[in-house]
């Protein structure tokens, strides 16, 4: 072996493949920097969560209240405060409501029976939704059940009825 021809080759990585390996890595570090900076990692944990509710409808007639029972079937168990029952029209979230008075929209938590927004609704729970005494037809509304996530960044509708009339 001559040392002196060792210590004296000059051969190494081509100048283009280094040029390309600096860029690629270059090109990752932005994009991890990039993701994190902007909060898009955070975003990917917030996918909506998949439960399946059931739904019964009962038509009490003009003189009486229409009843809505929403049903949490299977799937995952949801806090009430990110649930709503969203409706096309008022509806009310407790029986023998006199005066007419509703809304359109309604989170869980609000439903007889439900304590507080962290109260889990998982399978076999279920909450009901009146007609505002005759003045609304439930038969005749859609009706949605929209997650939202912790953050409120974002949401999704995660099952829809139509009543009979609507």
């Amino acid at each position: 072996m001559d040392i002196k021809k060792f210590l004296t080759e000059s051969r190494a990585v081509s100048p283009v493949i280094g040029v390309i390996l600096m860029v690629a890595i270059t090109v990752i570090l932005a994009a991890v920097i990039g993701t994190f900076v902007l909060g898009l990692g955070d975003q990917v944990s917030e996918t909506s969560p998949q439960a399946s509710f059931s739904f019964e409808y009962t038509d009490n007639g003009a003189s009486t209240e229409d009843t809505f029972v929403v049903t949490h079937e299977s799937g995952t168990a949801i806090k009430a405060g990110q649930l709503k029952l969203v409706s096309s029209d008022e509806f009310a979230v407790s029986s023998g409501v006199a005066d007419g008075s509703g809304a359109e929209e309604y989170t869980f938590d609000a439903f007889d029976g439900i304590t507080d927004a962290n109260t889990e609704i998982s399978a076999g729970t279920s909450v009901t939704a009146y007609s505002t005494t005759g003045e609304t037809d439930l038969g005749n509304q859609d009706f949605r059940i929209v997650w939202t996530s912790e953050s409120g960044s974002s949401s999704a509708t995660l099952q829809k009825w139509s009543g009979p009339r609507a």
